[in-house]
């Protein structure tokens, strides 16, 4: 069973409300500056407050003998752009990238005694293009006769306006990872090499759920270890 149909994820999702405390801090650092976007764009705001280049956010949640993992992190972090690869060098980073996503023991170390096996992961990108869909009805409306001309106009700017909108998202990249511990109880800090791998990041920034309390740690390429 995938790992987004398990209940086991929602505690991810209880993790972040428990947090949100934290992250409305976050969001009010940037809420003057964007006000005048009004209301229309509250939603897609309150989104984008989280991606800052350079910064990696991640929510660990214990549920019982299990550990769960979500990072967000921007594309700039992971790969370096955050639009889909233009040329074959930057699908071959895309891919590296991905595949080094899918085996969270790359990214992170637990304790040995905690006696934590990988399980699931999941890793999904928005870094696509969708402009083929677009061209081909570009140039099948380009055939049309005079009569229809004020109409292929306006779907040419419609065009262009998704495509501007496209151009306008952050591109980002989402892991879900969840390990299962025999001993969970001796899980006294994690340590992450996600800065070897994606040298991009300045920082780490950790909510932490479990037995041993609610905590919260930036980490950084010099100090990357969160003791629970």
């Amino acid at each position: 069973m995938s790992i987004c149909n398990k209940k086991t994820l929602l505690c991810l999702a209880v993790s972040g409300s428990l947090f949100s405390v934290s992250y409305a801090a976050n969001a009010n650092d940037h809420h003057d500056h964007n006000h005048h976007d009004g209301e229309h764009h509250e939603s897609e705001h309150r989104h984008h407050d989280a991606h800052v280049h350079g910064v990696v956010e991640t929510n660990i949640a214990q549920d019982g003998d299990h550990l769960l993992f979500e990072i967000t992190a921007p594309g700039a972090d992971v790969v370096g752009f955050e639009h889909a690869p233009k040329d074959d060098a930057q699908k071959q980073v895309l891919a590296n990238a991905v595949k080094t996503l899918n085996n969270p023991n790359l990214i992170f170390t637990l304790p040995e005694n905690a006696k934590c096996t990988f399980e699931e992961a999941h890793v999904s990108h928005n870094l696509v293009n969708h402009n083929d869909h677009d061209d081909h009805e570009h140039d099948h409306d380009h055939d049309h006769d005079h009569d229809h001309d004020h109409d292929h106009d306006h779907d040419h700017d419609h065009h262009d306006g998704e495509q501007h909108k496209e151009h306008g998202k952050h591109g980002e990249f989402s892991a879900q990872y969840e390990y299962h511990c025999e001993a969970i109880s001796n899980l006294d800090q994690i340590e992450t090499q996600w800065f070897t791998h994606f040298p991009h990041t300045h920082k780490m920034t950790i909510q932490y759920l479990g037995d041993a309390g609610q905590k919260a740690a930036s980490l950084t390429p010099k100090s990357s270890v969160i003791t629970l």
